[in-house]
């Protein structure tokens, strides 16, 4: 069973607990099925509108400070995510996601702090090492111009600004080119791996990290492309846009642009809404006339 399915089938039976039952707290394991598929405004008034009633919720204001984060509304995550904490207390969880916000928001001393006390009680957890690599990586590679005037304060009377965490690869919102499309898309949480693939199955661009062999990786799921895309086309489907593989330690994620198929691998705590977010964006400013 695909991602989708799973997430679709969450969904319809969250939702008819709900129409039994307005008052059940199922709301938010709703909001939560809604935000990974990446239908983050749905996400956001499901768990909003259940919070009016059960505001003492505390697993509701953890999947609204997440549906925040992805919002890229960074102080309102965290207010959710205090919030969270004031009804059950301090957990594992909280220090993580607030070590995520924390990394977004530009603040890479403070969330190296925690995730290094948090790699410390918990030396094999893989989700917090990449964590802390990406707080201690990000501040080397920007810019001497942009250290320490990275993020405009928002005023008290606006919402938060939505911000963007830059590297050595950021630039203006305008065009940007295949290397620097697939090093934006390294910096997501959880990817490991992203390669332009040519129709053969070559390696035309590659920003990688994982284990595997880039080359060998690309020529393999390029071909899979294919075949699905020449089956389907027997049947009258179509041509496949996108292909999602997913394993029992990784995810691929396969899209196709014009002659080529952009690949991205990521562990199994990616957000898979907000990479199909970023990647449209992406791609997007990477085919911009």
């Amino acid at each position: 069973m695909t991602v989708d399915l799973e997430i679709d089938n969450r969904i319809a039976k969250c939702q008819k607990i709900l129409e039994l039952d307005p008052n059940s707290q199922i709301f938010a394991a709703l909001a939560e099925a809604y935000r990974k598929k990446g239908e983050l405004e749905r996400a956001f008034h499901v768990c909003h509108n259940g919070l009016r009633l059960h505001p003492k919720y505390g697993a509701a204001h953890l999947v609204m400070a997440k549906v925040n984060l992805d919002r890229g509304l960074y102080d309102w995550a965290e207010a959710e995510l205090e919030k969270a904490r004031q009804v059950e207390g301090n957990s594992r969880t909280i220090e993580l996601l607030l070590a995520e916000i924390q990394i977004y928001k530009g603040e890479f001393q403070s969330a190296i702090k925690l995730l290094r006390r948090l790699a410390a009680a918990d030396p094999g957890n893989d989700h917090v090492r990449r964590l802390l690599e990406i707080a201690e990586k990000i501040p080397q590679e920007q810019s001497p111009e942009l250290r320490g005037q990275v993020f405009a304060p928002a005023s008290s009377d606006t919402a938060p600004v939505v911000r963007e965490v830059p590297s050595q690869h950021a630039v203006s919102p305008g065009r940007l080119s295949p290397t620097e499309m697939l090093a934006e898309t390294l910096q997501v949480v959880g990817v490991i791996g992203a390669l332009q693939v040519n129709c053969e199955g070559l390696v035309l661009e590659s920003q990688w990290r994982s284990d595997i062999d880039p080359t060998v990786c690309g020529a393999t799921l390029a071909a899979v492309s294919k075949f699905l895309d020449q089956e389907l086309m027997k049947i009258a489907f179509g041509r496949v846009d996108t292909v999602l593989i997913e394993t029992s330690r990784q995810m691929y994620y396969l899209i196709r642009i014009e002659d080529s198929t952009v690949l991205v691998v990521s562990d199994t705590s990616v957000n898979l809404g907000s990479l199909r977010m970023k990647m449209t964006n992406l791609l997007q400013r990477m085919q911009a006339d």
